[in-house]
């Protein structure tokens, strides 16, 4: 009897374990450090983050570089375009004091830098926040990085991006990134041009906002794809999602959101 109830336990401790969705740190830790930076990646790994996302870019002399908006104004107060200008340029922008002062001298890292704080292990989230002319070069760059295949997974709005990097790299995950909402009333896109979607360009599943309705959510999985929903800080938000088969969870807090789980 005894023997019986510790094989129980176990099937019931690691079914939990198995259940609870892969915690990604957003743009890295940044509720606490500035976000798309090494400071924010370094301490989502101290954290105990099972992933982190980070936006990424092509700059004018075909360097991939770590930032979310398609110009530098919002965080560094100069404004330089990212896909016009060159990376020795723009290194010289701080993008760091802008959160603490404590973050004064933080540079705009490549790719290849994000790529070398994995620990093993670790996955990355990249989202692409340009067009299929990335593919390439991030290939190229993953290639070199000596990342296990599963260790990448690529995210995009754009449909295009990913049925290109499936295409070349089949081995590696991709979600379609869609921001579910309601227009007029009625929930946009449908679920049936979500599941067209996803099959036209071959993605692994759907990355979206955490409040797309649970009819479409049941319907994506049932149909053998995943769902993972971002940004979510609120640990009963995070709860409800578990509830809900949810594959990964971006948070800008991912010890709170891990630690309340």
């Amino acid at each position: 009897m005894k023997a019986l109830t510790s094989i129980l336990l176990f099937i019931l401790v690691t079914s939990n374990l198995a259940s609870k969705p892969l915690i990604v740190a957003h743009r890295g830790a940044s509720f606490d450090a500035p976000e798309n930076t090494l400071p924010a990646f370094e301490l989502a790994w101290k954290l105990g983050a099972d992933a982190v996302e980070g936006d990424f870019l092509l700059t004018e002399d075909g360097k991939i570089v770590c930032f979310h908006d398609k110009n530098t104004k919002r965080l560094t107060g100069k404004k330089l375009d990212i896909s016009k200008s060159s990376f020795t340029n723009l290194q010289k922008l701080d993008v760091g004091t802008w959160k603490d002062e404590k973050f004064r001298g933080t540079r705009m890292p490549l790719v290849s830098d994000v790529f070398a704080t994995l620990p093993e292990g670790k996955k990355i989230f990249v989202e692409v926040k340009c067009g299929p002319e990335i593919v390439e070069p991030l290939i190229n760059e993953i290639e070199k990085s000596g990342l296990k295949d599963e260790q990448v997974v690529l995210i995009c709005f754009n449909q295009e991006v990913i049925k290109q990097f499936k295409k070349a790299r089949p081995q590696h995950k991709a979600y379609w990134l869609c921001h579910v909402r309601k227009k007029k009333g009625e929930w946009a896109p449908s679920l049936a041009t979500i599941l067209s979607t996803l099959n036209n360009c071959n993605a692994d599943g759907l990355d979206s906002s955490f409040d797309t309705p649970e009819k479409y959510t049941n319907a994506i999985i049932n149909k053998g794809y995943e769902w993972h929903a971002w940004t979510v800080n609120d640990p009963k938000v995070a709860k409800e999602l578990v509830d809900r088969s949810i594959s990964s969870i971006t948070t800008d807090r991912p010890k709170l959101i891990a630690d309340n789980l």
